[in-house]
């Protein structure tokens, strides 16, 4: 592509950015918005870097060519599950809060990038449960960081520079909060095994324990204001 047109190109990302993170602190999160987010850096220079990095990780290759179905989560059979396992853990997060398994936005996967937004977006949330972070607020921020560290996806990093930076300006009471969370995950991110590699639906019925184990997640948020055990204290289920 010649350069002035790869530069417009980009200036237009850039715009587009901007844009769709205004909508998304409007909305205060809308998945919409962030859905359109994640999708401004389809084929960016940015998302191609990424892509290099996960295909760097011990695993990923294997795991890109195998390329795997966007994951359906059966929410009814994991509750199912015995107590302690990963699938009854995330069942009864899901079921609790009503999310929505199916809430990643439908798309292509016909390019290695294409397959590993929508491997991203379908395994977030079993991320939350792993690591322990809380599905709102600064836990969004905290679970974002550990992908954002480990392989650098776009608007995960976006997403929380945008976060840091509107916090400290508009709402300096929560900076604390999110500068902590954001190092929380980066710090997971860090000392784990990479989480985009692990092949989750092959192991609902493992204890979660044995998957933080493997992992490397030894220290899972427990008690902090983000943490998703602070959220759901009631919820049973192993978290």
């Amino acid at each position: 592509m010649p350069v002035p047109m790869a530069r417009l190109q980009e200036a237009l990302r850039s715009l587009r950015t901007l844009r769709l993170l205004g909508d998304i602190g409007r909305s205060g999160g809308s998945l919409t918005s962030v859905a359109d987010l994640v999708d401004n850096f389809a084929d960016s220079q940015q998302m191609s870097f990424c892509l290099e990095r996960f295909l760097a990780l011990p695993g990923g290759r294997e795991l890109l060519a195998e390329a795997p179905a966007p994951l359906q989560l059966d929410l009814a059979s994991l509750a199912q599950l015995p107590r302690g396992t990963l699938g009854h853990s995330v069942a009864g997060v899901l079921l609790r809060l009503g999310y929505d398994p199916d809430f990643a936005r439908p798309r292509p996967v016909a390019t290695p990038q294409q397959w590993l937004i929508q491997r991203l977006a379908t395994t977030h949330d079993i991320h939350h449960v792993v690591s322990g972070f809380a599905t709102v607020g600064e836990g969004e921020n905290g679970v974002l960081a550990i992908t954002a560290v480990q392989i650098g996806f776009p608007a995960f990093v976006v997403l929380n520079t945008a976060a840091s930076f509107g916090s400290f300006r508009f709402q300096p009471e929560r900076y604390a909060l999110v500068s902590q969370a954001i190092a929380r995950g980066m710090a997971i991110g860090l000392a784990s095994a990479p989480f985009c590699v692990q092949r989750w639906e092959e192991g609902w019925e493992r204890p979660l324990a044995d998957w933080r184990r493997q992992l490397g997640v030894l220290d899972p948020l427990q008690d902090e204001p983000y943490a998703m055990r602070r959220m759901l204290d009631d919820l049973d289920a192993e978290l």
